[in-house]
């Protein structure tokens, strides 16, 4: 850093806030693509559902194995049944780490405005909020979440190779 930059509060408050802001974009594209998925999940469920009821399961009426064929004599399509749950299962496990992705960029998004209200209310000057910033985002593995941004710490440590 050039000797001649000074370093203010002010611009790591707005540096915060920034990136609270760019996390909540994120997180409204993940639930959009979370909605997304689970109406997908709903409509399989509404499927795999029609398709048993269209079926009735007489189990509890025979004493044998239950039958792949219907009162009706029509076969239940046991495979096809499996393969939708397996798909079933699957976005399942996908909406759930979405979820998981989601919250975890919620509270980053939480956590970069609480971060800013601290600088501003209690940073002594411009170093000091440097230092809570790169301490804030190494914490947190932030550049994980801008994987398009450089952070503040990756910028420091960036700098710190350089020698400056």
């Amino acid at each position: 850093m050039p000797e001649d930059a000074t370093l203010t509060v002010d611009e790591f408050v707005e540096y915060c806030r920034v990136q609270a802001g760019l996390l909540s974009g994120t997180v409204e594209t993940l639930t959009d693509e979370l909605d997304d998925l689970l109406d997908e999940l709903d409509a399989e469920t509404a499927e795999i559902r029609a398709r048993l009821d269209e079926h009735p399961d007489n189990a509890a009426e025979t004493v044998g194995p239950p039958s792949t064929t219907g009162p009706d004599g029509e076969t239940v399509d046991v495979a096809s049944l499996e393969d939708m749950e397996g798909r079933l299962e699957e976005k399942q496990a996908l909406a759930e780490a979405k979820g998981a992705r989601l919250a975890a960029f919620q509270e980053l998004a939480a956590d970069y405005a609480d971060l800013a209200e601290e600088l501003l209310s209690d940073a002594d000057d411009g170093e000091d909020a440097l230092e809570r910033v790169v301490r804030f985002e190494v914490d947190r593995d932030a550049p994980d979440y801008f994987p398009d941004r450089q952070t503040v710490a990756e910028a420091a440590a960036a700098s710190a190779d350089d020698g400056d």
